[in-house]
């Protein structure tokens, strides 16, 4: 008989944060809430391993919320008593909005801000002069504000968290993290929060625990078979493009999708393709702006896109990723200057897309951990999902590595190979093909640089500048691509013959288009509503009298 599992109302938290957890419809606490908080609130240090989806962020935000209410009834001071150190500022501002849903009853007494954005530390300082109870941020900010002392740690501090711990210092933040340790205080509780027990997470774990309880949960980093469906199409570039375009546009794949590509070019790319086919789908990389981003993802949680190509940046870590290369073609030398990218950015990582069915890998991930990250956005909590990974010879390797983690971790969890047949959508490559042609890498080049131009108009800090410079804005509002991706209408709709017999009972792909109604005996009626009453020949009617014989009518 299997264990009764623990309640939030016997984890002794307080009546205000139960009450914020009945209108999440929270019914009962996730398998790593119900271990962590417990050992938390005795005041342990941990170091909890659990997938992505399974809760981790709750299972810390519950006991530092409680401790600091309970501090509170026996210090009357205001003070900094819990700080939260993310890798990523997506990840920030999703800490900062579960906070403030589990003290919705209690917002008075715990305080949270984060300050993981990119805005002047200045115009952050007045809010840490009001000494929030809760300051979450990236390592870089944090330790930004400690040295211009707009924060101070070393008397106040209680609880220190670091989530997505395995991620910080492969993005860099090692030398930030080991000199923000000299502002802590020598005594606090310390929370390390991770998908992977990776060697970063080893180091962190000697340089910030003292004697914690580990909790290694789930014996695989994802869902079971009966939750998460992971499948794998052996396919070259050519054949991608072509899968991706039958799947999206017949409806094949449904419901809300992520799309992973190696490189920001590569999404573009991939974004234009689709358009050409009127299937609508947004970019998320690391050269937009942060509330750019999170604006696209609260678009996409609320239905407005249902696909989404992103990128993992990996390697933004490396500071010499976006240093100038010297590129060699043609007989001529040319210096190519990397794009500024956020290195604080991460997609796979931290960003809660909700409600997420499939994730779909155009191009495989370069390591088992980016798959288990990329592949976790979806069968978050108990819903299902699929993950779709889509691999060429070239890529063959890294499929067997994650097969082979998979294999040895739990047998069920291995990625099965999908008997696509090919042939059946051969009627679609001459589209393809078309289509592929169509997305130039000038087209390419011209949709980055629209993007970048509308961010540029959109800039809050920039209205000042074009209002002193209307000429300026004149101009990039009339700056027009010169080599836009052309669009076929044709291209929208898909043609009855095209449909692949096995699937012509199953889709319908004029499903979007008004269908023409046929009458008893088969003949097809227009499509247009009962004119009588608008076309003035079948409506005229004349209502004057009969004339009268031998009178002449008027002129």
């Amino acid at each position: 008989m299997a264990s009764r599992r623990l309640q939030f109302h016997e984890m002794g938290l307080d009546d205000r944060i139960l009450k914020a957890l009945a209108d999440l419809n929270w019914a009962q606490p996730t398998l790593i809430q119900e271990k962590a908080i417990p050992l938390a609130l005795e005041g342990k240090d941990l170091l909890a391993r659990a997938r992505t989806g399974s809760g981790k962020t709750a299972a810390y935000a519950l006991p530092v919320i409680q401790r600091i209410l309970a501090s509170k009834q026996r210090v009357s001071g205001q003070d900094v008593r819990a700080l939260i150190l993310v890798p990523t500022k997506e990840l920030g501002q999703q800490v900062q909005a579960m906070i403030r849903q589990l003290t919705a009853y209690c917002a008075r007494e715990v305080r949270v801000a984060d300050i993981s954005g990119k805005a002047d530390i200045s115009a952050q300082r007045p809010i840490l002069m009001e000494k929030p109870d809760v300051v979450v941020g990236t390592p870089s900010r944090v330790l930004m504000h400690l040295n211009a002392q707009n924060l101070l740690l070393t008397s106040s501090l209680e609880i220190l968290v670091i989530d997505e711990a395995d991620l910080l210092f492969s993005f860099g933040f090692e030398a930030d993290l080991k000199s923000l340790l000299c502002h802590l205080p020598k005594i606090y509780q310390s929370f390390l929060m991770s998908a992977t027990l990776s060697e970063d997470v080893e180091a962190l774990k000697e340089l910030l625990l003292h004697n914690p309880v580990i909790l290694k949960l789930q014996g695989s980093q994802l869902p079971d078979i009966g939750q998460l469906s992971q499948y794998s199409i052996r396919c070259e570039e050519e054949d991608k493009f072509l899968l991706i375009y039958t799947l999206l546009k017949l409806r094949l794949v449904q419901g809300k999708t992520l799309l992973f590509v190696g490189a920001v070019e590569r999404c573009y790319r991939l974004k234009l393709f689709l358009e050409q086919f009127s299937i609508p789908a947004c970019v998320l990389n690391s050269e937009l702006p942060v509330q750019s981003r999170c604006h696209i993802i609260t678009q996409f949680n609320q239905g407005f896109y249902d696909y989404i190509i992103a990128t993992d940046e990996h390697g933004l870590a490396d500071p010499a990723a976006t240093a100038s290369q010297t590129v060699v073609g043609k007989g001529k030398k040319k210096k190519t200057k990397g794009k500024a990218k956020d290195k604080e950015y991460g997609v796979s990582r931290g960003v809660d897309f909700q409600n997420v069915a499939n994730v779909v890998n155009f191009d495989f991930p370069t390591s088992v951990d980016s798959y288990i990250h990329r592949v976790g956005r979806t069968a978050r909590a108990d819903n299902p999902g699929t993950a779709l990974s889509l691999v060429s010879h070239t890529e063959l390797s890294l499929l067997s590595d994650v097969e082979t983690v998979f294999t040895g971790d739990n047998a069920e969890c291995a990625v099965k190979p999908y008997a696509f047949k090919m042939e059946e959508i051969e009627s679609f490559r001459y589209r393809c093909r078309d289509a592929m042609r169509s997305v130039t890498k000038q087209a390419v080049k011209e949709a980055r640089l629209k993007e970048i131009k509308q961010e540029l108009l959109n800039s809050e800090k920039l209205k000042t500048y074009f209002e002193d410079n209307p000429r300026d804005l004149q101009l990039l509002r009339h700056d027009k691509d010169l080599h836009p991706a052309v669009i076929k209408p044709h291209m929208k709709n898909v043609p009855d013959y095209l449909v692949p017999k096995s699937l012509k009972g199953i889709i319908n792909p004029l499903s979007g288009r008004k269908k023409k109604w046929r009458g008893r005996d088969g003949v097809v009626k227009p499509t247009f509503k009962n004119t009588r009453g608008t076309n003035p020949l079948k409506s005229f009617s004349y209502s004057g009298g009969r004339r009268k014989a031998g009178k002449p009518a008027k002129s």
